[in-house]
């Protein structure tokens, strides 16, 4: 065999290799031409040759030999013995003197640097345990009935149709529920299904705000629409609340966009009555301004009657509606929806489209079989007494538990509630002694947009069981009673 072949093959023939001789061949040639072992211009020997002298089959050179021709390492001509190409003692040379440089950065974009500088979403909360708010409880959902439905779906999917982003089925399923239970004004074909209900809010940040331009954003409120709003290259203004909610009428800038969440405000609780409502809506309308609705989780509401979403008052078409079923079936859900103004409904889908935003027709089919079947007005039904029960259960333990260390807002709906601190307390610490206690919390603070007014710990409750909100409490009180004097 040629002399400069010799000693760099050598194959590993022991039993547990996991790597085939034609891989090992292929590897080892590879490496020696990256290494200069082998030279440009340097032709090997026949396969036949090869073959022989490694012991191997010749399909194994040959498979090997194939390989690196289509990589570029060989070059090959019909009759002839591949040679060692060029191009490889090229790419040998580049490849060394960028080894021995400092690695390239690449750049990332200003909306990769204003998502990379975010606060949201909180890290280090851990797995899921009390009080993790925004979680509804999966334990209480009916997995075999929506297994029922998907299996339908699936069964239906399999016959040829239409490749369409929204759903009609879906569309219509949940256009009547919206428009029973939330008073929506809309066509089907206004409802578009997003993977969250974050993605939708993305979105619409995208479709609507150009760099520079200002949106408002409830303070405290919603960190997932502030980092959206913000990579969109919004400058965000918060804007305080008072006790009917975004108080914006004595300030003279005009937004291009406002983000309320106006029937369980995001993360207070609060409601805005109507007359505040028809006041924005007439702000903005005068101003041009297009608002946000985040209707999370206003499916349960507990005192007294709900109010009419937002969307359903306005006549300007306006108003953006933003929903989820992670909150009113189970996270791992993952879809969320928005009603677009009927004027944009083709851009929306088009943007879609493009960045991906796409739910699985098989899940769009399944929700809609859920809701038309009546399990989905069921489960809520019985998951708003559930909910009453344990919001009930764990104010009135903390409020045992912990004392005058805390002030408790009890929402009229929802799954989570604010507990105040004394201002002079530092909420993250707090949270960060709770969290060493076995007890997941997330500090008021965080979700100010500008000037900080409060200090107070964010809590769930609808995931967790009578036990579990008892044992809690009491963990929190026993931190909040260790606490060293505020001051």
């Amino acid at each position: 065999m040629s002399e400069p072949l010799a000693g760099l093959i050598d194959f590993d023939l022991r039993p547990a290799t996991s790597e085939t001789l034609t891989r090992q061949l292929y590897t080892q040639l590879r490496a020696a031409i990256a290494a200069g072992a082998l030279r440009p211009g340097y032709r090997l020997p026949s396969s036949r040759d090869l073959a022989r002298h490694l012991k191997v089959s010749r399909n194994t050179v040959s498979f090997a030999v194939d390989q690196l021709v289509m990589e570029g390492y060989l070059d090959a001509a019909q009759g002839r013995r591949p040679t060692i190409a060029a191009v490889a003692k090229a790419e040998l040379v580049s490849g060394n003197a960028t080894s021995r440089r400092a690695p390239a950065r690449v750049r990332a974009s200003q909306w990769a640097e204003r998502v990379r500088r975010a606060d949201w979403p909180f890290l280090h909360e851990g797995d899921p345990q009390p009080f993790f708010p925004g979680f509804a409880d999966a334990r209480a959902f009916p997995h075999e009935i929506w297994a029922r439905c998907l299996r339908r779906a699936a069964r239906r999917g399999l016959a040829p149709g239409p490749a369409v982003l929204n759903r009609p089925p879906l569309q219509a399923a949940l256009l009547r529920h919206l428009t029973e239970h939330r008073g929506i004004k809309a066509e089907a074909r206004q409802i578009v299904i997003t993977p969250s209900a974050q993605a939708a809010i993305e979105l619409i940040a995208r479709l609507l705000l150009d760099a520079g331009d200002v949106a408002w954003l409830e303070s405290p409120g919603y960190g997932g629409a502030r980092v959206a709003l913000e990579a969109a290259g919004a400058l965000v203004r918060g804007i305080g609340l008072d006790r009917s909610g975004l108080s914006f009428e004595q300030r003279r800038d005009r937004p291009r966009l406002i983000f309320v969440t106006p029937s369980h405000q995001y993360p207070t609780g609060g409601l805005m009555p109507v007359n505040r409502r028809h006041r924005l809506l007439a702000f903005a309308r005068a101003a041009g301004t297009a608002i946000v609705e985040d209707d999370y989780d206003s499916e349960f509401h507990y005192d007294g009657r709900p109010v009419a979403a937002l969307q359903g008052l306005d006549d300007a078409g306006g108003v953006f509606y933003v929903g989820t079923f992670s909150k009113s079936m189970f996270s791992d859900v993952r879809t969320g929806y928005a009603i677009v103004p009927d004027h944009l409904v083709e851009t929306f889908e088009k943007a879609q489209r493009h960045s991906g935003l796409i739910v699985p027709a098989l899940l769009q089919d399944g929700i809609a079989d859920f809701i038309d079947d009546g399990h989905f007005a069921a489960h809520i039904r019985k998951m708003t007494r559930i909910y009453r029960g344990r919001r009930d259960r764990l104010v009135q333990a903390l409020s045992s538990a912990a004392g005058d260390t805390l002030t408790i807002t009890s929402p009229a709906g929802g799954m989570q509630l604010v507990a105040h601190l004394d201002p002079r307390r530092n909420d993250v610490d707090v949270v960060r002694r709770l969290a060493q206690a076995g007890v997941t919390a997330r500090p008021l603070s965080r979700h100010f947009t500008g000037a900080v007014t409060g200090q107070g710990l964010f809590l769930g409750f609808a995931a967790w069981t009578t036990q579990e909100i008892e044992a809690g409490a009491a963990v929190i009180g026993r931190v909040m009673r260790e606490l060293p004097n505020a001051g």
